[in-house]
């Protein structure tokens, strides 16, 4: 072969073979609202999404005591005291708010018609109405609305997932019991106030019913509210405004289903574990330290009890960075979190009014 040829055969080979660069995306830069002491949840969102390959830029606080703890987790990062500046003076692109519940709406909708994306704290909002402004302005601007449901990630319910949706080990579920609290005076805490918090289902319940709704593959069609009140209150710092003694949902699906949801601060002998799922061939009980299968076969009582795997709550916010910039399919879009907001909602108008109340879609 002659020099110039085998030099053509050479690059040719070298051509072929050569790896192609694809360009990758800067990483997205993240901050948050509040940063407040109780869980030190503003360290452990950033700290997540750092993880997730995010970097955090921004903080708003406005306790100025808060901002200095900020820049000593994480050196360098830019603090202010009102998200206006924030979004003024930063180019933050992500902004995660973990503020009290009825703050997430008009704080969400600032930051979009800001242009940025947001992640809300659980809940997404109080109300419907919230839920549906958040989610129209977001698709106005191409923008990304989730909330923090890393929850839908824990162990308990990675589990229940597998042995009832894919395996079928309890047949077809028809009823789904949900259970949080026990007796105790309520804190003084924002949370333990209605008007800040949205009332006590909102806390808990809100995980309860995200677990709930991944295994009820049906349309809701309407929501029965019952609530106690006025028990507590003369001895909280609330008073009126503190929430309901004990509230409940009852969520009706298309598909003859249904969920009870229950809340306390009363209940003196709690049922065991915080979800139990009735299937037409059994039972699936799930307790923060394990579950228990139980089926029925040849009339027989079959039972098989364990520890719940660990929790994959990390995942949240991978799937939320390799949606930004990659095109992933989003897991908590705002669709599926408004749907449980939507039942609290319906839930808390019912318990005032008396009777059952339609669920609204669209």
């Amino acid at each position: 072969m002659g020099g110039t040829q085998q030099l053509i055969s050479l690059t040719f080979h070298s051509i072929k073979f050569m790896k192609k660069k694809t360009p990758s995306r800067p990483s997205i830069k993240v901050g948050v609202v509040g940063y407040g002491g109780a869980f030190n949840m503003g360290k452990a969102h950033l700290t997540e999404m750092q993880a997730a390959g995010m970097t955090p830029v921004a903080v708003t606080e406005i306790d100025p005591a808060r901002l200095g703890v900020a820049t000593s987790d994480f050196p360098g990062i830019q603090t202010f005291g009102t998200l206006q500046e924030m979004l003024a003076k930063s180019d933050v692109e992500l902004v995660t708010i973990i503020t009290p519940h009825n703050t997430h709406a008009v704080l969400a909708l600032e930051c979009l018609r800001a242009g940025r994306h947001v992640v809300c704290e659980k809940p997404m909002a109080i109300t419907t109405a919230e839920c549906d402004a958040m989610i129209t302005a977001a698709k106005k601007r191409d923008l990304v609305i989730s909330t923090y449901h890393n929850r839908h990630w824990d162990g308990w319910i990675l589990r229940a997932v597998e042995e009832i949706r894919r395996k079928k080990k309890i047949g077809d579920v028809f009823r789904i019991d949900l259970h949080m609290g026990r007796r105790g005076l309520p804190g003084d805490w924002w949370r333990s106030s209605r008007s800040i918090s949205g009332g006590i289902l909102y806390d808990w319940g809100v995980h309860l019913l995200e677990y709930a709704l991944q295994l009820m593959d049906s349309e809701i069609t309407e929501v029965s509210g019952y609530a106690k009140e006025g028990f507590w209150a003369p001895q909280t710092k609330w008073k009126d405004d503190t929430n309901e003694d004990e509230a409940s949902a009852v969520v009706r699906f298309s598909n003859g289903s249904w969920v009870n949801l229950c809340v306390t601060s009363l209940d003196v002998t709690p049922p065991d574990g915080i979800m139990n799922v009735h299937g037409t061939k059994g039972n699936y009980l799930i307790r923060t330290d394990g579950y228990t299968l139980s089926t029925i076969e040849d009339g027989v009582l079959h039972q098989e009890s364990g520890p719940n795997p660990k929790s994959e709550g990390y995942r949240f916010y991978k799937n939320v960075a390799g949606h930004i910039t990659r095109g992933e399919r989003l897991v908590i879009t705002p669709e599926w979190s408004r749907r449980p907001i939507h039942i609290l909602d319906l839930a808390a108008r019912s318990a005032k009014s008396g009777k059952a109340i339609a669920a609204k879609y669209g």
